[in-house]
């Protein structure tokens, strides 16, 4: 290949080079004097540090700056921790900065870190042998300083979520040259007494020198040691020391361990509200059940006696006596129905039957007989009613009714019209409506003028 054909840029040679350093050199601690110190106004902050022969570019962004940083300035001896990189655009090889402290702190720094080497490798922080905390201690332990603000701390939250636990004080230094035998004499004491549950080893916060009994192996291996579960609440949330790693929960501050070891007596006592309500439902259901399989079995018991068995049989029996009993009042009802239409035909083949029915063919011509001779002589009654009130009509005593009299000659009987034809002193008759009357007559009146 010709030389233009194998070259590669600038740019990818960078990104190989910091590919390279960023995979081959592990984070790391570096000490140096800070020059070019700058701060502009993203909050970012690049500088150098360098010894007496050399200088490297470092640069510390503003999300990892905990702490103060105010106070830094050129000529100001640090540590600084972080990973080796390269800035792709300049090609400058640089530190990226985690962590800065000054570099007095730099030898307790590499005891730090060559314990917790030392101890990680012979599995003192291991995740496999750290210890539950229980879910409610009967009784904590506290290693501490009585009269630090930790010990109140922890009783004044221990007081407001769970009074009712006790609280055992194991007094100890927690700072200064003996305070690392002193915490470890104190551990040894709560485990050898084993009155508690729990076990908090606590201090307040402070520099790393104030903390560094807690980096002491001493303590680490006491805590390891320590067959009750311990919570480690040293210092403020930023700070680490040996003993947290080493604990079987580590707490930010000394209020977080009593938050951790006790859970809030509010929320218990609903927990077990809600539980006993659980239980004495779960109770009730039990019961009805128990209940139910024993009125169960009961009916079984009672089913299965030989009362029960006798009674059974006694109610087949009546069953099937009502069944039979059924049937033969059905089989005589209907043999009895058969006799009732044999003899209603036998009946009405009776010559019996016949007379009865030819005297009532008889009976209903005599009827019609009479009826039809009623119905002549009915008509012949209403002719001769017309037929007489014709008469009447015409007849003369209809007129002696009304006042009229029939005269006739006593001596003949002739009825007399005129009376120019009778004489005077002749006996007449006259017919009145009621009977009749003898007369003689005086005189005659012809209606004519001067007759007598």
């Amino acid at each position: 290949m010709s030389p233009a054909q194998s070259a590669i840029s600038v740019s990818e040679l960078n990104r190989q080079v910091k590919t390279l350093l960023e995979q081959g050199i592990a984070k790391l601690w570096v000490e140096g004097e800070i020059s070019n110190l700058a701060r502009p106004a993203s909050g970012h902050l690049y500088f150098s540090l360098k010894d007496e022969s050399s200088q490297i570019r470092c640069a510390w962004f503003r999300q990892r700056q905990h702490g103060p940083t105010i106070k830094l300035k050129n000529g100001d001896q640090v540590l600084a921790f972080g990973r080796v990189s390269i800035y792709e655009a300049r090609g400058d090889y640089q530190l990226i900065v985690e962590q800065l402290e000054p570099a007095g702190e730099g030898e307790l720094r590499r005891r730090f870190e060559a314990l917790k080497k030392k101890l990680s490798a012979e599995g003192l922080f291991d995740e496999d042998a750290k210890q539950d905390l229980p879910e409610l201690p009967q009784r904590i332990g506290v290693v501490t300083s009585p009269s630090g603000a930790a010990i109140r701390d922890i009783l004044t939250v221990l007081k407001r979520r769970f009074p009712s636990i006790p609280v055992v004080i194991y007094p100890t230094l927690v700072q200064g040259d003996t305070a690392a035998t002193l915490i470890a004499n104190a551990i040894a004491t709560a485990a050898n007494r084993n009155e508690c549950d729990v076990l908090i080893i606590t201090r307040g916060g402070g520099s790393l020198e104030d903390l560094w009994s807690f980096n002491e192996e001493i303590v680490a291996r006491a805590i390891h040691e320590c067959p009750i579960p311990v919570v480690s609440a040293v210092g403020h949330e930023v700070d680490f020391t040996i003993a947290d790693f080493v604990a079987d929960v580590r707490a930010p501050t000394p209020s977080g361990a009593a938050e951790l070891v006790v859970p809030d007596q509010a929320e218990w006592l609903r927990s077990l509200g809600a539980i006993a309500a659980r239980i004495a439902q779960l109770g009730r259901r039990y019961l009805e059940e128990k209940f139910q399989t024993v009125d169960w079995l009961s009916r079984r018991l009672t089913q299965s006696s030989p009362a029960a068995i006798v009674a059974r049989q006694s109610d087949w029996l009546r069953n099937l006596q009502q069944i039979l009993i059924g049937a033969i009042r059905h089989d005589l009802a209907a043999r009895a129905r058969n006799v009732q239409n044999i003899r209603f035909r036998l009946l009405q083949r009776s010559p019996a039957i016949g007379v009865q029915q030819s005297m009532q063919r008889l009976s209903a011509l005599q009827q019609r007989l009479s009826g039809s001779g009623r119905s002549s002589v009915d008509r012949l009654n209403v002719r001769l009613r017309l037929a007489a009130r014709t008469l009447d009509s015409v007849s003369p005593l209809a007129t002696l009714d009304r006042g009229y009299a029939i005269v006739s000659d006593d001596e003949t009987g002739r009825i007399l019209t005129d009376a120019a034809k009778i004489r005077p002193g002749s006996d007449i008759r006259a017919q009145l409506a009621h009977g009749t009357l003898q007369a003689t007559v005086n005189e005659t009146d012809t209606g004519k003028s001067n007759d007598s």
